[in-house]
């Protein structure tokens, strides 16, 4: 660790980077009842942390290698950082992008100097390539985490929050990808100031850190979340894994909801809008609060980045409630005669109804979607089920099923009586020009679409429902071909939401 923090003081950040403030959060202060600071990397030039890393491991170059040029692979913020780093060192910058990267950060590493290659729909086909390209023209590749240089240059955020914060602090939450930041942020404080926690959190469905500590080794997923791409690694570093091993006190994981209420509040705070990744820590601190009890104590967390599509922030408002728990989403079966909806609404007395979807369908009973504003993030679901249940009605709750959320609730309504053998799946797929059609045509023809729903939120993957005729003699080539789909999937024939409000009725 000693080498480590030789490196980190003497760094070369500050020529590209500001030494970024810390802000107290005093609305999230207030609600947690803890004292609550936020790191704001996030006002950075590139509007993240990545290029304190890029320049440190660039300004080292030798005269040879930086005339010959450097090259990434990234889908984003460690792209930017390259691309500015280069500018101001007078070095040549390739950039090799999946062909799924938004035009908004393809256009931030255009603006700032680098050349961009765009190649593969995923990071690692494009890394792929750009060894490829090292291999051809003798460019030195500059990883977005696994590399001494690059550590030691975001070990300078754990420099600067000693510096800054002199005062107690209990526990520090840092966003875990491939661990670069927390590595060099681990490697300082832990050396320093011992005594801090040090709190890794990772998004749920990206959890490399999490399974790496479990197995006693470095673990691969088979796939990571889209969501918070940020952080989405399929495996953490083999350098930061050494440091990390040593040094993570805990790991916390988040959901996509309660990275978006994370976002919220960051906003309500601080007027920001971060990207998902960039509010993961905040994300993971108000869970560890929730779950420990943790209260009267200092806690700071990492604001990474800011690099947001803003067609995204639909998605986001729309998912924010549910992860602050104010929000519960419920199929509720009412009866299907004058006054029901009243009666139902009696029960709900002042809480405010969000959203309620209802079509006819039969002459006894009907089934809404309904979601509810709710005033305990603990106990409120359950209280407010059980009172309904009470009064008589069949209550589910659905504010924990995605396909609910993410497609079920724009579709209420669209039950088929002919939509015989249906099986019904979710899929995510590169969003790129022709991609609806690119997954429509590997469908092809031999088994009917009988549901379609396609969402898009501005991100680099598309999201389709769609459910498909299969007669059960074909079930079993069916499931040999829908194997051989190369995108993620999730069959949601069992699902109650789809069941109750679009499975057919013959």
């Amino acid at each position: 660790m000693d080498k480590y923090v030789k490196d980190i003081l003497s760094a070369r950040v500050y020529d590209v980077a500001i030494e970024s403030p810390i802000h107290k959060a005093a609305s999230l202060s207030r609600r947690l009842g803890n004292d609550v600071w936020l790191k704001r990397e996030d006002l950075q030039p590139v509007f993240s942390f990545k290029l304190r890393g890029a320049y440190n491991k660039m300004s080292r170059l030798s005269p040879e290698a930086a005339k010959r040029g450097v090259i990434a692979a990234s889908a984003g913020n460690h792209a930017q950082g390259v691309a500015l780093a280069g500018t101001t060192l007078g070095i040549k910058t390739i950039i090799v992008m999946p062909v799924t990267t938004p035009a908004i950060k393809i256009d931030g590493v255009r603006a700032r100097g680098g050349k961009v290659i765009l190649h593969g729909d995923t990071y690692n086909e494009a890394a792929e390539f750009a060894m490829k390209l090292v291999a051809e023209k003798s460019y030195t590749f500059v990883h977005a985490f696994d590399d001494r240089d690059v550590i030691a240059g975001q070990g300078t955020v754990g420099l600067e929050i000693v510096r800054q914060h002199s005062g107690p602090l209990d526990a520090i939450f840092v966003p875990v990808g491939g661990g670069g930041l927390m590595a060099g942020m681990a490697a300082y404080i832990k050396y320093i100031r011992p005594e801090i926690r040090l709190i890794a959190v990772e998004a749920e469905d990206s959890a490399c850190l999490k399974a790496a500590l479990e197995a006693g080794r470095r673990v691969k997923l088979s796939q990571v979340g889209l969501f918070a791409d940020g952080v989405a690694v399929n495996q953490v570093g083999k350098e930061t894994y050494k440091i990390l091993r040593h040094c993570v006190d805990e790991v916390v994981t988040v959901t996509t909801d309660e990275i978006c209420a994370a976002i919220k509040d960051i906003f309500d705070d601080t007027r920001a809008v971060t990207e998902p990744a960039g509010a993961v820590a905040v994300a993971g601190l108000k869970k560890a609060v929730r779950e420990q009890s943790l209260q009267g104590m200092s806690l700071m967390a990492l604001v990474t980045g800011a690099n947001v599509n803003f067609d995204r922030l639909r998605h986001i408002s729309e998912r924010a409630e549910l992860g602050e728990s104010r929000e519960a989403v419920f199929a509720v079966t009412l009866d299907e005669k004058p006054g029901s909806f009243r009666r139902f609404a009696r029960v709900l007395g002042k809480r405010s109804v969000t959203e309620f979807n209802y079509r006819y369908g039969d002459a006894t009973a009907a089934q809404i979607f309904v979601g509810i504003e709710i005033d305990d993030p603990i106990t409120g679901r359950d209280k407010l089920a059980r009172a309904l249940r009470n009064k008589g009605f069949d209550v589910h709750d659905m504010t924990d099923n995605e396909a609910a959320k993410l497609h079920i609730r724009h579709m209420v309504g669209g039950r088929s009586d002919k939509a015989l053998n249906e099986r019904v799946f979710r899929f995510e797929f590169p969003q790129r020009p022709g991609a609806l059609l690119t997954f429509l045509d590997l469908l092809g023809e031999q088994w009917n679409i009988s549901m379609f729903h396609y969402r898009n939120h501005g991100a680099a993957y598309g999201r389709v429902l769609v459910g498909l005729q299969v007669a059960p003699e074909d079930a079993t080539a069916f499931d040999d071909f829908v194997r051989k789909i190369p995108y993620q999937f999730q069959e949601e024939t069992r699902n109650l939401a789809y069941q109750t409000f679009l499975g057919s009725q013959a």
